[in-house]
């Protein structure tokens, strides 16, 4: 599988809880900066992050492939429109959380853990049947 990462690094224990969640190993993780300006026109900026990864036609299409989305609300928007046009499909998303210690509070210094993976197309294809 493939590792889209536009989010901040990921670290071993975080792509052991991939691989065990998904059943699949990582094959590749590829870093995509996914900064932006806020006072340019988002989607080229996007456009241009997509690109950053890299990916031939043929590999956004067939590959199996999980994204991590940007911290940034309006930036993973737009970044699942364009990967879904590429793709055909909605990507599966990675959802991190911080993690807490037994008393309930995040723990000093931070860290964070894989929360879940979350199947967009499968999201999707739910909620067309409430139409």
């Amino acid at each position: 599988m493939l590792l889209l990462n536009f989010a901040h690094p990921l670290t071993d224990d975080h792509l052991a809880q991939i691989e065990s969640l998904t059943g699949q190993k990582v094959e590749r993780v590829i870093v995509v900066n996914s900064q932006i300006d806020t006072q340019k026109p988002l989607a080229p900026q996007i456009v241009a992050m997509a690109d950053g990864a890299g990916l031939t036609p043929e590999e956004w299409q067939t590959a199996p492939i999980l994204v991590n989305p940007p911290a940034l609300n309006f930036s993973a928007v737009v970044l699942i429109a364009e990967l879904h046009g590429r793709m055909g499909y909605f990507p599966p998303v990675l959802r991190l959380r911080p993690v807490v210690g037994p008393d309930g509070q995040r723990v000093i210094p931070p860290r964070f853990e894989v929360a879940e993976i979350i199947n967009l197309q499968g999201v999707r294809d739910e909620s067309r049947k409430k139409r």
